[in-house]
């Protein structure tokens, strides 16, 4: 974390409160884009479109740096908030509270993409490892499951 904090410091804060309310100016126009990629990229996954998605990974990454510093410089800007117009402020924080569930929901669907492609990788290893085993039976007279020395790794390309 010290590494972060020195590799990119923390930006200066507003110092009046037109310059607070140009910064949330600027954080809404971040916003949208970053609804724009989230939404993009749920539906893609939705869709199993999956190379599709990823090539979206770099400009989002851009957007939500941009993002989260722009977020820390009007957090560090308290004294020039309170000061800004209290319907722009109220306005920006529902906005955020909107893009907040958004990222909730294109969380929950790449989760559930992991989950499902991650089942599906050991479904795929356990039935060759099922397969590539000697079919015996144990003393008991039931077939036996395979060994640990007969599975063999099953190596994936993560790249898409």
């Amino acid at each position: 974390m010290t590494f972060i904090a020195e590799a990119f410091p923390s930006p200066p804060p507003a110092e009046t409160s037109s310059d607070a309310e140009a910064l949330m100016g600027r954080l809404l126009e971040a916003m949208d884009a970053l609804v724009a990629m989230v939404e993009e990229e749920t539906a893609l996954v939705r869709d199993g479109r999956l190379r599709e998605a990823a090539q979206l990974e770099r400009a989002k990454s851009d957007f939500a740096r941009s993002y989260v510093a722009d977020m820390t410089r009007l957090s560090a800007s308290r004294s020039a908030l309170s000061q800004a117009a209290p319907d722009v402020v109220e306005a920006f924080r529902q906005r955020h509270a909107r893009f907040h569930d958004l990222l909730r929901t294109n969380m929950t669907v790449l989760a559930t993409a992991h989950a499902v492609s991650e089942d599906l990788i050991r479904g795929v290893s356990g039935e060759l490892a099922r397969k590539a085993a000697p079919q015996t039976y144990s003393a008991s007279g039931r077939p036996s499951a395979p060994s640990a020395s007969t599975i063999q790794p099953l190596a994936v390309s993560r790249t898409l």
